[in-house]
């Protein structure tokens, strides 16, 4: 069995009150890692949540943007002061959600999830671009239905864009020749029945390609409402084919901001990076702040190869 290490025991994002649109959370955050940075978008929200109402309420509104962070040694980072993606359409009236960043060629994706607010299940997949990971334009709705958990692969094959996403309860894919008419869609991965994976699934991030296959990082939640993190390996040519999937979780909440924040016990990723022969996984603690965890690759993949045999 492989675990993730946190690299951290404190939260290495944490809400700042002086700026209205973070002051009450900042999780989920879509990574990435290049030329020697390590750059986070995350999730941002100026109030508390009230999950427990039958639908959301004006006066408990909470809106949520997408923050933006540097670091050069992936735990300690330098924050913007103003988000760099807000909501603009009638389907981002709450806001704009759990970012996940993919590049492809020399293009910056940002899919997250774009929240109206008209009832609880009233979002949508949606899809933003960048050439330099600030300016961003799009605001395109990718799939006309309650999806969420999208993300992009960071390559074509044969020729077609591929998309991770979720109908509830399962992890999907499907493909596209030009990011707007998506077909195939296929499951991917099920839920499994009585035990940490049981009521649903989705994917942390985009994968990442190695010689052994995609490795996918993932989360799930079981009947207790806890969320903890998994890994999978999809083949390479053929994605919708698991090659391996680790029966237990690699991190689950232990520490106090984990167990204990505006949603308790959930670990929940939006990305994850490769560097120096490692993965550094990014994640959100209790719906509330920002946490680090990470594993050697060739470690991780000899425990994933070994179960695909």
């Amino acid at each position: 069995m492989i675990r993730l290490k946190r690299l951290s025991d404190k939260p290495i994002l944490s809400p700042i009150w002086d700026h209205e649109w973070e002051r009450e959370a900042v999780f989920n955050a879509g990574a990435l890692c290049e030329n020697g940075l390590f750059h986070l978008f995350y999730r941002a929200a100026d109030n508390r949540f009230h999950l427990t109402t039958e639908k959301p309420e004006d006066d408990k509104k909470f809106v949520s943007s997408i923050g933006y962070a540097v670091s050069t040694d992936g735990l300690n980072f330098a924050r913007f002061d103003k988000p760099v993606l807000i909501g603009t359409t009638e389907y981002e009236a709450w806001g704009v959600e759990d970012p996940r960043i993919t590049k492809i060629d020399s293009t910056y994706y940002m899919t997250y999830t774009a929240f109206r607010g008209q009832d609880w299940h009233d979002y949508r997949p949606a899809l933003c671009w960048s050439k330099n990971l600030v300016d961003w334009q799009g605001h395109r709705i990718l799939l006309d239905e309650p999806n969420k958990d999208v993300a992009l692969f960071p390559e074509r094959v044969d020729g077609r864009y591929m998309l991770l996403h979720r109908r509830e309860p399962d992890i999907w894919i499907a493909f596209s020749e030009d990011l707007q008419t998506w077909t195939d869609h296929q499951i991917v991965m099920r839920t499994i029945p009585g035990g940490w994976e049981e009521t649903k699934i989705g994917i942390a991030g985009p994968p990442h390609k190695t010689e052994a296959g995609w490795v996918l990082f993932y989360h799930a939640k079981d009947v207790n409402h806890v969320y903890r993190l998994g890994v999978a390996l999809l083949d390479l040519s053929q994605p919708a084919h698991v090659l391996a999937r680790q029966p237990e979780p690699i991190l689950e909440p232990e520490t106090t901001w984990e167990r204990h924040g505006l949603v308790p016990n959930v670990v929940f990723s939006c990305g994850s990076v490769e560097k120096d022969g490692a993965y550094f996984v990014y994640y959100g603690g209790g719906d509330s702040c920002m946490g680090v965890a990470a594993v050697d690759k060739s470690t991780l993949l000899y425990y994933l190869t070994r179960e695909a045999k």
